[in-house]
């Protein structure tokens, strides 16, 4: 997995402060299920000084079952709204069953997967925000005959306590997809083995 430095201040290696690129260290350690496939995509702009993205696809027998990304941005000066300098902002879309649209506990249980995730791997935040929206889509006219779908999209924001771990946070959001998707959760003391597939090696 390679996570790429966008820095918009600065120039080179010199302009990066030593604790974002600590942090983009750790987030490289992260390892993933086989079924999630992680790579570097490009970092937004003007939210943050400094910033570094992931995208990752969840597929099952060759059917994508979740998508997402990560953002960890950092900004030296520190953001009041963050309680801190650093901020992860993960966004998950899965397909969910149609009937499950209607649960009107969906949205509670989504939250509570991101949450949940989070504890399990010790990742340590502060400052949780976001939204869980349920999308039901049906065809008309021409279309009818289309069939019906559903999906769930998770966005949320939180400010990590320890910056040098990032990997916990991204395994959560990895955890997160997967759960969306409907991957059933591993046993405990069963090791995970990412695939060559899950992780994708490079120069960043």
């Amino acid at each position: 997995m390679v996570a790429r430095q966008e820095t918009h201040q600065g120039s080179g290696a010199a302009g990066v402060p030593r604790e974002f690129s600590a942090a983009v260290d750790s987030l490289r350690a992260a390892t993933f299920r086989p079924e999630v496939f992680c790579e570097e995509m490009p970092a937004p702009q003007r939210i943050a000084p400094y910033a570094t993205a992931l995208s990752a696809d969840v597929t099952v027998d060759d059917e994508e079952v979740a998508t997402g990304r990560l953002v960890v941005l950092h900004d030296p000066a520190g953001n009041e709204a963050w309680e801190g300098t650093f901020r992860c902002v993960a966004y998950c879309r899965a397909e969910i069953e149609d009937h499950l649209a209607t649960d009107p506990m969906l949205t509670d249980v989504g939250w509570t997967w991101l949450l949940d995730a989070l504890r399990a791997h010790g990742a340590e935040y502060v400052a949780e925000s976001g939204t869980v929206t349920r999308v039901a889509t049906e065809s008309y006219g021409s279309m009818a005959g289309e069939p019906g779908n559903a999906q769930l999209e998770i966005r949320a924001s939180w400010t990590p306590v320890d910056t040098t771990d990032l990997a916990s946070h991204a395994e959560a959001w990895g955890e997160l997809m997967c759960t969306a998707g409907g991957l059933e959760p591993v046993p405990d003391g069963v090791a995970v083995m990412p695939s060559r597939r899950g992780q994708r090696g490079g120069a960043g």
